[in-house]
């Protein structure tokens, strides 16, 4: 990076980024688990809110924003079928042409796609992490970063899961969300809320 003012990144056309080392993830913001959609999550648009606030922060600093997303890969899946509306990048943090998009069909993001490769050719070092499943793809994607060394920070009302079960037992979503966000703040990640977050 020179001194004489903001790099273009080839890998995020258009944005100027005066210090690229933090980018924020996205992930998993589509329609299908927002209200009307095939696998709808607790409080889903109040996350999705706070996300919005997030990215437009992000754009603001022009630091680089990776929107991430799912598709399952056969039609018969119970959500974000291939070529579906479900599965499509919700409005409230619809990406814009200059930002990236990783789609996935794991769990964890970095998993068969070329996202680390596009984080590291930017020289980004931490990251900020956004999004649903608050149980899954946000552990999955935070455990896989911190293991990979960047920074990472979760802000924790901008994530949003759902109720669960297990061993006949019903896990209240709030209560999968607070088990989950302990166990990234123990050891993963530094997990915020969206207030306490500069």
């Amino acid at each position: 990076m020179t001194s004489g003012g903001p790099v273009v990144y080839p890998l995020c056309p258009g944005v100027n980024v005066v210090e690229p080392t933090k980018a924020l993830l996205l992930i998993d913001l589509q329609n299908d688990y927002f209200p009307g959609g095939d696998y709808e999550l607790a409080r889903i648009e109040a996350a999705g809110g706070t996300a919005a606030e997030v990215l437009d922060r992000f754009r603001r600093d022009g630091r680089p924003v990776f929107h991430v997303r799912h598709e399952f890969p056969t039609v018969d899946a119970p959500f974000f079928r291939p070529g579906s509306t479900g599965a499509a990048i919700h409005k409230s943090v619809a990406p814009l042409p200059t930002e990236a998009v990783i789609t996935k069909q794991h769990i964890n993001a970095f998993a068969q796609t070329d996202l680390k490769a596009q984080l590291d050719a930017i020289g980004v070092k931490n990251l900020v992490v956004v999004g649903a499943m608050s149980h899954m793809c946000i552990e999955g994607a935070t455990r896989a970063a911190a293991d990979f060394g960047y920074g990472v920070e979760v802000i924790h009302d901008a994530c949003a899961t759902r109720d669960q079960e297990f061993n006949g037992r019903s896990v209240a979503a709030a209560d999968v969300h607070a088990a989950s966000m302990a166990a990234l703040g123990f050891g993963y990640a530094k997990v915020l809320a969206f207030q306490d977050w500069k």
